[in-house]
């Protein structure tokens, strides 16, 4: 583990210091504005903070060896209940959370929020949170050294099609990019990890660029969305593989 900063809370306790950050980027992104074709912008760290506060509480509480860092929420997942990666099932069961998820203010009417409800799975924290359960056990035991969080707390769509942050233009991504890397300071700043692990392509960049000059060595895993031929073939396989290979998992057994 690296050495203590000086810059991580003291007074506050990990997780109330990762509640305001949460809260801080909230706000940062809230006051950005998006042009078409993007019809909707979903926040759930607004509508869906109550699981998402919850999450930070219960599993944010202390140091980390290791941070998953997503890319943003996807539609079934962290945009329904608030929990990065948050297939429903694993949240629920797995981890414990379930909380109140209200209504955004401006509602997709082809990507409704359910919250805890939603029936539809999201296919990427379905595998992700199995790999870490079947590697683990409970989620006390993956979270006393791993935590999971995304880039950028936004969901973006083109009415019913999923536009993630990478395709927006240079001017509208460049200020989001700006709060997003600040928050992740922050975060690492906070929990002091030693590997930030960008899961595909576009994190591990978004990290490598945030984190330029910080004590924290970054890695990456394939990215587990049912769009990848290769996460298809057994991402669990492939991911394990990955994080063996890089030296952040010894190998099982």
């Amino acid at each position: 583990m690296p050495e203590h900063r000086t810059s991580a809370p003291l007074s506050a306790t990990y997780s109330d210091a990762l509640i305001d950050a949460a809260r801080d980027l909230s706000a940062a992104v809230d006051r950005l504005a998006f042009a078409p074709p993007v019809s909707h912008i979903y926040n759930p760290l607004d509508y869906a903070w109550a699981p998402h506060e919850t999450y930070l509480r219960r599993f944010g509480n202390g140091r980390k060896e290791i941070v998953f860092l997503g890319m943003n929420p996807g539609p079934f997942g962290m945009v329904q209940c608030g929990v990065p990666f948050g297939e429903i099932a694993a949240v629920r069961d797995w981890m414990g959370i379930e909380a109140d998820v209200i209504k955004p203010a401006q509602e997709n009417p082809k990507r409704p929020i359910e919250g805890f409800a939603c029936a539809r799975s999201e296919v990427s924290g379905r595998r992700l949170w199995a790999l870490f359960q079947e590697r683990f056990g409970s989620a006390e035991a993956f979270f006393s050294a791993h935590f999971v969080a995304n880039y950028c707390p936004l969901a973006f769509f083109d009415h019913g099609r999923n536009l993630t942050p990478d395709k927006l233009p240079a001017a509208e991504a460049s200020p989001l990019y700006a709060a997003c890397d600040q928050h992740l300071r922050r975060l690492v700043e906070i929990l002091e990890p030693e590997w930030v692990i960008g899961i595909g392509g576009f994190a591990e960049a978004r990290a490598k660029e945030a984190l330029n000059g910080m004590d924290v060595r970054i890695g990456k895993v394939l990215h587990p969305s049912p769009a990848s031929p290769a996460a298809n073939r057994g991402w669990s396989e492939a991911a394990t593989k990955q994080l063996i290979a890089q030296g952040i998992w010894p190998p099982a057994g």
